[in-house]
Formats: structure tokens, C-alpha cells, sequence
């Protein structure tokens, strides 16, 4: 069996170090050993160094059963601690091991079992000590006010529990950038608070590492890593050490403690809302190992501070928040008429700047500005709102540093930071504030966190205080004051929809009174051509046939022509007048709406055109039909109109066949956002049309042919959708040229609904 140490020995470089495999170093801390087992309980890690605390060399137990190695009980005890729900692998076990004395801790790295076994610190006196320290905590929690009284007593707390020379909170931006946020150390030594550390101090996978293993221990700096071996047997074979207490430690955040002279450390992680808020970080200037007990006594005290990281922060906004809430108070209470001069009263109100402790404010209204307080000018406002609209297409922006996205500014010190919120199409909200200038002290040149020399790629190596001064920025924007401005701009939003709903309704109003003017005219036009115009018609007609009869002999025939065309002409515009007498008759309807049997309908409209049908030859077949809701004329037109049109486009060259098809039962299906039970279709094998005419069709005075070639109005199937949307129904068409056409025809599931909502 062939045995190969796992130790990563990739070189990290400025390329890399941000992607350093730290959770795969291969290696441990000496002040324990490790093992890792697989399901079957056989021994697939071990570290070298086992010898040193059990008699047995790690050649000796890689590849055997753990039985085997460490007896039956010994399994039995682990297999019990794993499976017992209670301790949750909290404490660690007590166990031993070929007679020895170890506190075992347990994890799951992917399939093996990763047991990290450290020497038993025995009976520690001081577990006492440490419960009197916690609850002498917590009855002091209840003095502090702010997050950072509360802080700086789980520094001291910690430091006291601990007994590390330097206990810090450490705090992160949105950048991750960290600031010592309380500190209590040694009196000798130089405090750290208020310095702050570039994100690269503690590189993403770190970060990473301390969401998923919230407690990190280092006991002494000066270590030489432990290789962990295990059997040759897979390629790239690996163990990933995340959640091990033993983990070796990355080189450059080795070399970057022993720059600080620091000589042992303990992280706690603070995780607030699923994200690493900051560290509990404890620092010792020389070799310092704690027990299990203390370091869960430790990791409760992150737990004090991540319970109560909204609370405090609550209380320490507590003021703002209520001068903000009083101003939303205030300006959601205004009695403003729905007219864009309300707008200009929003904006002029003191309220609105308070709203969000801004010093001006700009509200943009189809194009007009209105201002108040200290803002850019119109051109500049107009350009900001421009360029948001190409960054994002949220309707929210915030940023304290506005020219990161508006170099352009970059001497305006009034407005340096922005709230925008769109308020729908081209009006927004947008309120400013001016720049303050701040001052930060680094713990050494942020921009030289990394140095590169002829030996390889260090950790800066001082840490001397380095001034930065921040300009271009405002004061941050609370969330208070975020939500703030949020529930006002939804409520300028409703203002303006307000405003919008009182302009349609007066345009609506004046436009209702010119529609009834427009339709009482229409009335008197409609009355002169369907009645006025039928009596001159039916002269001009009497006084044709007239002169038919009077003339004794034969006349020329082109005396005759002319007649019968003057006689054609008559006849088809009385035709057309008596249909737009039937058009207009379906607008006004108020019959009732009755139940029909539709079979009767079809055996009526047959009657009335025998005569046609036998002049054609045309053959119509139809099944039975349902029964509909409606009126028993306008649907014995709507039947009469279809059949007609049928037979008019009739194929010469073949004998007319329409056939009449229906839904049986009740059948609902659901287009153009209605439901339909009903549907009859007539199918015919006509001349047929393109497809791209199956809705004009359908229009009034609509013709895909010349009169000379088919007679007719232009009106007959737009007689046909007015009386089914009289109805709450539709009609639809579908052609082919050359082979025919299908008409069909929905009748609605609720015949009194479809009627209201029309």
C-alpha cells in the first residue's frame, strides 16, 4: 500500500492569493492530531504526527479498521456521540484512546468523518469562574445603550474569560474594509481603536471560512505544519478542513500576525442577516492555548453581540427614526387637490426635507421641476435622472458618493450623495445631500496590503498609522431614511395617479358631452338616410318602372341599358339603406335577452330562402343545434346573413355545400380573455379568401370584391358581429383561398356578465 502526504504546496502569487485553497491545506496545527474514517471505519487520514501522542506511528494506522487500531468501545462511544441529538457536537468528547486521555472533536468533511483528537486539559476550575463571568455578563448587558457600549463590554467580557493580552470587535463595511470598533487590552500596549483594515487583510475565501467555522484558533504562531497522510489510491485526492479546529493556516496570514508580533489568536465570527457583520478577534503575544470550555464560553459572547446587532442599531437610530417617521406622518396627511400644483406645495414643505435628513430635494413632474433646498440645476437634475435610467432599471438609486457614477461633479460639495426613486414613466423624486469631509487612519497604506520583493509575496510589515481623507461623499443613508423616502415616493406615486385618474375623468367628461352631441347628429343624419332618403329612392324607382311600361314599342337598347342601370343603382342603395337601418337597430336593442332553440332559428331562415337555395342548387346540412341565449329576429338575421354570404361566394365550378356543426354540451374554453360554452361553425366550400382579410372582413362597408363581379353592401357580416357582441359573444373567420371559409360563432358560459362587462 503506497502513502503520500496531501500537503498543498501551490505557490500563491499576486494572481492568485484571493483564490488561496485555504480549506485544503493538508496540514495541520501540532497541538493535536487528526484522523479522518470513512463510513466503513476504516482509517483513510491520519497525521504524522500521532506518534506524539499515542504509541503508534501513522504508517502503522492508515488502511486499517478502526477497531482494530482503538478497540470496540472506543467506536461505540463515537458512534453514540454522533447519533446523540442533544449535544449537537457542541461539547467535544471525552474519551480515550489506547490509554490515554483525549477531547475528541467530530465533523463531516463531505463522506469521512474528520475526528481531531487534543490532549484532555482536565478538571478545569475554572468552569465555575466562567459561568459566574457570563451571568455577571449578561446583568450588564441591560446597562449598555448603544451597539458599541455593547461592544466594548463583550471585549472586556471576552478578555476577561480568555485571558488574551488583546481583544478587539471588529467591524466591516459594504465593502468588507474592517474598523476596530471596541478594543480592550493590556495597559502596556498600544490601542488599536478606531483604526481601520483594507478588505485584503482578510481575503474573500477567508471570509467564506468564517461563515461556515465560527470559532478559529491559532496557538502558537511559530508552528511547524503537520502533514496529513493517507493510501495513493486516487488522483487529486483531498481533504477539505472547513470546519476542522486544527486547520493549518495560510502562509501570508501567518507572516501578517508575526508582523503585527503577535503570537497566538482566537476569531470568533459575528453573523448578522446570513452575513459575516465582523470578527471578535484576540490576540496574545505569545504561545496561548485554551480549553474547549473557554472557547464555547467565547463564541457565546459573539452570540451576545450578533442577538442584539438590531436592536442596538434600532436604539441607536431611534431619534432619526422618529423625525422621519413624523415628517412621513406629516406630508401623507396633506390634503392636496389631484392638479400638478400640488406638486409645487409637496416640494416647498420643510417636511420633505426632513423626511430623510436631506438639504434638497427635486421632483420631477411630466418634464417641469420642482425644487427646494440646495440641488443641482435643471440641466444637471435631468442629466442624473438620464443616466440612472441606463444604469439600472430598478426604481430605486442610492449611492453617498455620486460621482462614482457622475465624474462630472466632482466639484459640486452640495449634492454628493442621492436618493432617486422613479415614480413611473419620466417623473421621479430625488433628494440630496451634501459632501462631508471625513478623515480615516489606516493600520498601514491600504495600497500596499500586499508587497512583492525579490523574495516572494509578503503581508505589509507596518503597521503605522496612515491618514486617508475622504472627500466627493456624503454621510451614509440609513435605512431608516431609505425606507422613509420608499414610502413617500409610493405615495407621491399615488398622488400622481391620483392626478392622472382626475385629468382622465374631465377629459372623459368633456369628451361624453361631445359624444353626445357627435351622436345626437348622427341620429338626425341616420333618421334622414334611412327614412328622409327612402321616399325620393322609391320615386326615382316608381317613375323607372313607369316608364318600362309606357313606352309603346321596344327602345334602343341603349335607352334600355341606361334604365336598367339607373334601376340596379336604386335598388342597391335601398338596399344599403335598409341595412344600415338593421345596423344601427342592434346598437340600440333593449329586448330581453330569451332562451331559443336554435333549430328552430334554422328551420326558418331555410323557409324564408327556399327560393335561393333552389336556384342555386346549394345542398346545407346541419346536426342539431343548442340552445342559446338571445333575440329570435336578430339571430334569425345572424343565420340568414352567414347562409347568404355563403351561397353569394359560391365556386361556379362545384355545387355549393355549407354544413352546420355545434358544440352538443356546454363546453367552457377561454380566448381574448372571455369564456365561451357555446359555439356553432358554418363551413363551406366557396371561393374563400387569404387569411390575412379573416378579421377585416368583419368591418362595416368592408369588400374584398368589386360590385361588378359580387353585389352587395359591404354590410352583411359586420351586421353579423353586432349582433353577437349584443350578445357577449364574438364570431371568427378562417379562409383558404379556393377551397372556402369557416364562420364560427361563441355564445357565452354567462350571458347576463358578458352583457354588463360590454
Amino acid at each position: 500500500m503506497k502513502i503520500r502526504n496531501i500537503v498543498n504546496r501551490d505557490i500563491v502569487n499576486l494572481t492568485n492569493c484571493e483564490h488561496e485553497p485555504i480549506h485544503v491545506p493538508g496540514s495541520i496545527q501540532p497541538h493535536g492530531f487528526l484522523l479522518g474514517v470513512t463510513a466503513d471505519w476504516k482509517i483513510d487520514f491520519c497525521t504524522e504526527n500521532i506518534a506524539a501522542f499515542v504509541d503508534l506511528s501513522y504508517k502503522e494506522t492508515i488502511g486499517k479498521d478502526f477497531c482494530a487500531i482503538f478497540g470496540n468501545k472506543a467506536k461505540q462511544e463515537i458512534v453514540n456521540y454522533i447519533s446523540d441529538d442533544k449535544n449537537s457536537m457542541i461539547f467535544p468528547l471525552e474519551i480515550e484512546l489506547l490509554g490515554k486521555s483525549f477531547q475528541l472533536s467530530i465533523h463531516k468533511s463531505h463522506d469521512i468523518y474528520v475526528l481531531e483528537a487534543e490532549p484532555h486539559f482536565g478538571k478545569n476550575e475554572q468552569i465555575a469562574q466562567l459561568y459566574t463571568q457570563t451571568i455577571q455578563f449578561v446583568s450588564n448587558m441591560s446597562s449598555t445603550n448603544t451597539l458599541q457600549e455593547l461592544c466594548a463590554l463583550v471585549a472586556k467580557g471576552t478578555r476577561d474569560i480568555t485571558g488574551y493580552d488583546r481583544v478587539m470587535i471588529y467591524r466591516f463595511d459594504a465593502n468588507y474594509n474592517g474598523e476596530i470598533y471596541a478594543e480592550n487590552c493590556r495597559e502596556d500596549l498600544e490601542p488599536f481603536l478606531g483604526l481601520h483594515y483594507p478588505h485584503t487583510d482578510i481575503p474573500a475565501q477567508a471570509r467564506e471560512l468564517y461563515m461556515r467555522n465560527q470559532l478559529r484558533l491559532i496557538t502558537d504562531i511559530d508552528y511547524v505544519p503537520v502533514p496529513i497522510f493517507t493510501t495513493d489510491d486516487k488522483e487529486n485526492k483531498n481533504l477539505d478542513l472547513s470546519l476542522s479546529i486544527l486547520r493549518s493556516t495560510s502562509p501570508i496570514h501567518v507572516e501578517y500576525l508575526k508582523n503585527m508580533g503577535v503570537g497566538a489568536t482566537l476569531t470568533i465570527s459575528l453573523i448578522h442577516h446570513d452575513r459575516l457583520w465582523g470578527l471578535i478577534a484576540c490576540h496574545h503575544y505569545s504561545a496561548k492555548n485554551i480549553s474547549p470550555e473557554i472557547r464555547l464560553a467565547a463564541k457565546l459572547q459573539g452570540q451576545f453581540i450578533s442577538s442584539q446587532i438590531d436592536l442596538r442599531q434600532s436604539r441607536d437610530e431611534y431619534q432619526i427614526v422618529r423625525k422621519t417617521s413624523l415628517a412621513l406622518e406629516h406630508l401623507t396627511g396633506l390634503d392636496l387637490p389631484p392638479n400638478p400644483l400640488s406638486f409645487a406645495s409637496i416640494s416647498a414643505d420643510p417636511e420633505l426635507l426632513n423626511l430623510c435628513n436631506a438639504t434638497g430635494v427635486s421632483i420631477c413632474i411630466r418634464g417641469e421641476i420642482y425644487k427646494n433646498g440646495v440641488t443641482p440645476s435643471d440641466d444637471q437634475i435631468n442629466a442624473i435622472i438620464a443616466k440612472i435610467g441606463n444604469l439600472t432599471k430598478e426604481a430605486i438609486f442610492t449611492t453617498n458618493k455620486l460621482t462614482d457614477y457622475f465624474p462630472e461633479f466632482n466639484q459640486c460639495s452640495d449634492f454628493a450623495g442621492i436618493i432617486y426613486h422613479s415614480l413611473s414613466n419620466e417623473n421621479s423624486i430625488i433628494w440630496y445631500r451634501p459632501e462631508t469631509v471625513s478623515e480615516i487612519n489606516w493600520a498601514g497604506d491600504p495600497e500596499k496590503a500586499i508587497v512583492k520583493d525579490s523574495n516572494g509575496l509578503h503581508p505589509r510589515n507596518s503597521f503605522n498609522i496612515w491618514k486617508q481623507i475622504l472627500k466627493n461623499q456624503s454621510s451614509n443613508w440609513l435605512h431608516a431614511e431609505i425606507n422613509a423616502a420608499a414610502s413617500y415616493a409610493h405615495a407621491l406615486h399615488n398622488q400622481i395617479i391620483l392626478m392622472m385618474l382626475s385629468e382622465e375623468e374631465e377629459k372623459y367628461r368633456s369628451q361624453s358631452e361631445i359624444l353626445k352631441e357627435t351622436n345626437a347628429e348622427l341620429e338626425n343624419i341616420n333618421w334622414i338616410s334611412t327614412h328622409d332618403l327612402q321616399e325620393p329612392l322609391r320615386k326615382i324607382q316608381l317613375i323607372i318602372s313607369k316608364l318600362f311600361l309606357e313606352i309603346d314599342k321596344a327602345p334602343p337598347q341603349s335607352v334600355h341599358n341606361s334604365l336598367q342601370r339607373v334601376s340596379n343603382s336604386a335598388n342597391r342603395m335601398q338596399v344599403l339603406l335598409q341595412d344600415i337601418l338593421k345596423y344601427t337597430r342592434i346598437k340600440y336593442t333593449k329586448d330581453t335577452l330569451q332562451k331559443i332553440n336554435l333549430n328552430t332559428i334554422m328551420e326558418a331562415t331555410l323557409d324564408e330562402m327556399k327560393e335561393v337555395i333552389n336556384e342555386t342548387g346549394a345542398v346545407i346540412e346541419y346536426e342539431n343545434l343548442p340552445e342559446i341565449y338571445g333575440i329570435h329576429f336578430l339571430m334569425k338575421q345572424l343565420f340568414s346573413n352567414i347562409l347568404q354570404n355563403s351561397i353569394k361566394y359560391a365556386d361556379k365550378e362545384r355545387v355549393p355545400i355549407i354544413k352546420v356543426t355545434a358544440s352538443q354540451e356546454p363546453e367552457p374554453y377561454n380566448f381574448s380573455d372571455k369564456i365561451f360554452c357555446h359555439w356553432i361553425t358554418f363551413t363551406d366550400n366557396g371561393i374563400g379568401f387569404e387569411q390575412e382579410y379573416a378579421t377585416s372582413i368583419f368591418k362595416i362597408f368592408t369588400r374584398l370584391h368589386t360590385q361588378e363581379v359580387y353585389s352587395g353592401s359591404g354590410v352583411g357580416l359586420a351586421l353579423c358581429k353586432k349582433i353577437m357582441q349584443a350578445f357577449g359573444g364574438t364570431i371568427r373567420a378562417e379562409g383558404k383561398l379556393g377551397e372556402g371559409a369557416v364562420i364560427t360563432i361563441y355564445f357565452p358560459c354567462d350571458h347576463l356578465n358578458s352583457l354588463l362587462e360590454m
